[in-house]
């Protein structure tokens, strides 16, 4: 088998880097998800009123479809103070195509009605009605494949 070049070397070397530090950066990003999602469960809940209760819509583009988002609005007390929140989840709410998609939220937390939210202990003007997935620490194996590869790859390119 014939020898590599040092330059044959470097850019299987430069190639396996670049998988390693993408497939380290998807990792990284998915367990701070997974992280922030076990954070909003630790959070204490509280019961609330929903104050306002509908479906928002918008259209970026005068010849495309419309697009629907949960608006939500809801009271709740913290230490003895009011506060309010808009948040669905930490996130917010999606906008989606599907208008049927929204009248699930509105039907769930129908204005009036009381709820219980998760209250941020350490930043009480922020809290959800629902809580966060954790489907990107239950995915977060797929991006480490491309770190292994990389580390493959590099270690190959030097092998003699």
């Amino acid at each position: 088998m014939p020898q590599r070049s040092t330059g044959s070397r470097v850019y299987l070397s430069i190639i396996g880097l670049m998988l390693v530090l993408a497939g380290g950066l998807f990792f990284w990003l998915m367990w701070r998800s997974f992280e922030r999602a076990r954070e909003v469960d630790h959070w204490p809940q509280v019961p609330c009123v929903i104050l306002r209760s509908e479906a928002e819509a918008r259209q970026i583009d005068p010849n495309g479809n419309p697009e629907y988002r949960f608006a939500v609005l809801y009271g709740y007390h913290w230490e003895g103070a009011p506060r309010d929140s808009d948040l669905l989840k930490l996130r917010g709410s999606p906008w989606v195509s599907k208008e049927d998609a929204v009248k699930i939220f509105i039907e769930k937390y129908p204005e009036g009605s009381q709820q219980q939210c998760r209250v941020n202990p350490a930043k009480p003007d922020i809290a959800v009605l629902e809580p966060e997935s954790k489907a990107p620490g239950y995915s977060s194996w797929f991006p480490l494949i491309f770190v292994v590869g990389g580390i493959g790859i590099i270690a190959g390119a030097w092998r003699r």
